[in-house]
């Protein structure tokens, strides 16, 4: 089973920034798409955003694209969210996912994503 590995989280304040990676020594990144999601105390799982393999991404919540961007370093197998401006509602734990059914498409519907990290928590607290 491939495992992904989400790092970065924190506890920081309303208008600060937090760097998440996602990496996996077991699944070759660069070819597929990645998904990030998150999901909030007592809400579903959402998407946030997914980047393929050409780097295009698609956004899948209003409220971050203008805050939120991602990155590939296919050396390292290792795909990144950079959040900016955070805000209380931007509170959950966020995840990484990709796989083989997903493959080169966009989805923000996590049940095409066959493998996950265990999520790293991101609180937006004063």
């Amino acid at each position: 089973q491939v495992q992904l590995v989400e790092s970065g989280g924190g506890l920081v304040q309303p208008g600060g920034s937090l760097n998440l990676s996602c990496e996996t020594s077991e699944f070759s990144l660069e070819y597929y798409t990645t998904g990030w999601f998150r999901q909030a105390p007592g809400k579903e799982r959402e998407g946030v955003l997914c980047v393929n393999w050409r780097d295009e991404v698609v956004y899948y919540q209003d409220s971050v694209k203008d805050r939120f961007t991602t990155s590939r370093d296919k050396a390292k197998r290792a795909v990144y969210l950079r959040m900016s401006k955070l805000n209380a509602e931007d509170t959950a734990v966020y995840y990484c996912a990709t796989g083989r059914t997903i493959f080169r498409g966009c989805s923000g519907d996590g049940r095409v994503y066959d493998y996950w990290g265990r999520g790293t928590q991101v609180t937006v607290n004063p």
